[in-house]
């Protein structure tokens, strides 16, 4: 009995050779995940300040307030005289008001095709879903100026006349009957928005545990109180972070604004405006970044949106954690 070799050796005291190769095994994979990681996050730290320095120049040159002022003028002969005021109200009117269209029909896609839909109509009607994200944004633009923006005039006509006495539904600087305002716009942008918000839910709500579900419907509950109080509260912080992504993209959206919307000056927070947004304004300049200073004042709106979207996505991390926990 004693001279039996010990089974967790391999005869000289050493750890067996299939061990040790997991373990170094692990030791690399935890090592390129932690390299990817800081690898990411030094990205974003130098992208940052690579806008930060490219725009210090101009920012120190500019004679208006870069905050509170509504021109944006850059220019070699003219000097500068730049603000985000008007870039800041188109951006965030057409965001928001793509997320509040976005958000409750892509979440009930998401319920209907997890809970609802026979698996073949839900795996059919997911695809083409999922087909809307592959539509290049020119399409996009071109669909919602031509086609969406003519057909949207009569609900815009009626939102102007009904809640005129709403600030966000007064009339501005567009003609309603032309279509390039902010409210066409954010249309088309909740429309590019809803694949990443509904794929992004369906995911969430798909993982809810079996066990909760066939627990509330054994306690006598319907269908829609079994998702009420099962599927939504497990699957809210999958519906939040899907929802900030989209709103990421739609304030990052360039090609179909452009197109969209008419270049009039914003007179007030109202979606009946026109404009650019950030994103589109640098874009719409791209072609005459020949000197420093005036490309300096784009790459300073450009730092503006880089820092509004770590903003949103701290304040979703944050609105996601609380619901967590409550």
């Amino acid at each position: 009995m004693d001279d039996m070799p010990d089974s967790d050796s391999d005869g000289g005291g050493m750890p067996p050779t299939g061990r040790t190769s997991t373990k170094r095994g692990d030791a690399i994979f935890r090592n390129l995940a932690v390299g990817s990681g800081l690898f990411v996050v030094a990205l974003i730290f130098l992208i940052g300040l690579f806008l930060l320095i490219s725009a210090l120049p101009s920012l120190q040159e500019n004679q208006a307030d870069f905050l509170t002022s509504s021109e944006f003028v850059a220019s070699t002969d003219a000097g500068l005289r730049f603000g985000i005021m008007d870039l800041l109200k188109v951006t965030v009117l057409s965001s928001v008001l793509a997320l509040l269209i976005a958000m409750p029909i892509a979440l009930g896609i998401a319920l209907f095709l997890t809970h609802y839909a026979p698996r073949s109509v839900a795996r059919a009607f997911a695809y083409v879903i999922d087909l809307l994200a592959a539509v290049p944004s020119i399409i996009y633009g071109i669909w919602g100026i031509l086609v969406l923006a003519p057909a949207l005039v009569p609900i815009a006509e009626w939102l102007n006349t009904t809640l005129d006495f709403l600030p966000f539904f007064k009339t501005g600087s567009v003609q309603i009957s032309g279509g390039g305002t902010i409210f066409t716009a954010g249309v088309v942008l909740a429309i590019m928005i809803l694949p990443i918000i509904t794929a992004v839910s369906r995911e969430s709500f798909s993982r809810t545990p079996p066990a909760h579900i066939e627990g509330a419907l054994a306690l006598g509950a319907t269908k829609w109180e079994m998702v009420r109080t099962t599927v939504l509260p497990y699957g809210r912080s999958g519906y939040i972070a899907g929802s900030m992504l989209g709103l990421g993209r739609a304030l990052g959206e360039t090609v179909a604004v452009l197109i969209i919307l008419r270049s009039a000056a914003p007179t007030g927070w109202t979606i009946f405006d026109g404009g650019f947004t950030f994103a589109s304004k640098i874009a719409s300049a791209a072609g005459e970044f020949s000197h420093p200073l005036p490309t300096g004042a784009y790459i300073a709106a450009g730092l503006v949106l880089f820092v509004l979207t770590f903003v949103v996505n701290a304040i979703a991390r944050t609105i996601a954690g609380t619901k967590e926990t409550a």
